[in-house]
């Protein structure tokens, strides 16, 4: 994978990102955009062309929380490597992510990518571009919570396993569904995982997590109890702990699946930028074993 060279091209920074950044009409508009451009015709089925005019959108209209480019390599060249036949997101937003690392799965021979996205409305946007890519052989879209759509996808059959899973939905939730596909047995040796957004807004829990032996994992389960609560960690801002807020009330997690301690993660945190140009890293982990 590319190494971090500190340096961020300010030529691709995207707009400000201003006190409501999201779920304002944005996405929609977004939609019109890409669809109302005179290039239009030379855009279908060319994902790197739907990419482009994504961050065109970002770069003139309005702040796109995107993985964008940079962050967006790390993932792919990762791809590369591991040849997923089976990719997982949990959050897709508008869809960057999911054309990008759709795109990428099927140039390693994967069959399935599955864009998990609680939004309908970002769902729905997410579908007209991949559409609009002509990757919708490859993309699956799931409209729903992420737990609820992982259960939903196992217990049909649909997904026995996950060679490749991308993170950058309810920071919270990283953890609790780690662990929900863990004791589903959808995460095995040779797994990869890629969490974004580690540095900005952070992730702690989720860091602390795959870093952890599988002695220290052992003993946080043993304790653990059901909460009573949401399940979120005091470690995470406010904003970031009440993100659901407006459409749906506070988010509870499911703080009683136990996951699979005995996983062994190694991880290593690769530094890079979000398209804003603010700092930030993708945390890369491979499951690389399992102790008896």
């Amino acid at each position: 994978m590319s190494e971090f060279d500190g340096i961020f091209d300010s030529k691709k920074v995207y707009m400000p990102q201003e006190e409501v950044f999201f779920d304002d009409g944005r996405e929609i508009d977004l939609l019109h955009y890409v669809y109302g451009r005179n290039d239009i015709d030379s855009i279908r089925g060319s994902p790197k062309r739907v990419l482009q005019a994504i961050d065109d959108f970002a770069r003139t209209q309005k702040y796109l929380m995107n993985v964008g480019e940079d962050k967006g390599r790390i993932v792919t060249e990762s791809i590369a490597l591991v040849q997923p036949e089976v990719m997982v997101e949990l959050g897709g937003y508008v869809g960057y992510s999911t054309i990008l690392f759709g795109d990428a799965v099927q140039k390693a021979g994967g069959k399935r990518y599955y864009s998990l996205e609680r939004n309908p409305e970002f769902a729905a946007v997410i579908m007209a571009l991949v559409d609009l890519a002509g990757l919708s052989d490859v993309v699956k879209v799931v409209v729903g919570p992420s737990e609820h759509s992982i259960r939903r996808l196992h217990s049909s059959g649909v997904l026995t396993n996950i060679d490749f899973m991308f993170l950058d939905h309810y920071k919270p939730a990283y953890v609790t569904d780690l662990k929900l596909c863990e004791q589903l047995g959808l995460i095995t040796p040779g797994s990869v995982l890629a969490a974004d957004n580690v540095i900005k807004p952070g992730n702690p829990p989720y860091l602390e997590y795959v870093r952890s032996s599988v002695k220290e994992k052992r003993a946080v389960a043993e304790k653990q109890h059901p909460s009573n609560g949401t399940g979120v960690d005091s470690r995470f801002e406010d904003r970031t702990a009440t993100q659901y807020l407006k459409r749906e009330g506070q988010a509870k997690l499911d703080t009683t699946v136990i996951g699979n301690p005995n996983l062994v993660y190694k991880s290593t945190l690769i530094n890079s930028f979000e398209p804003s140009g603010v700092p930030d890293g993708v945390e890369v982990t491979t499951c690389i074993s399992e102790e008896q």
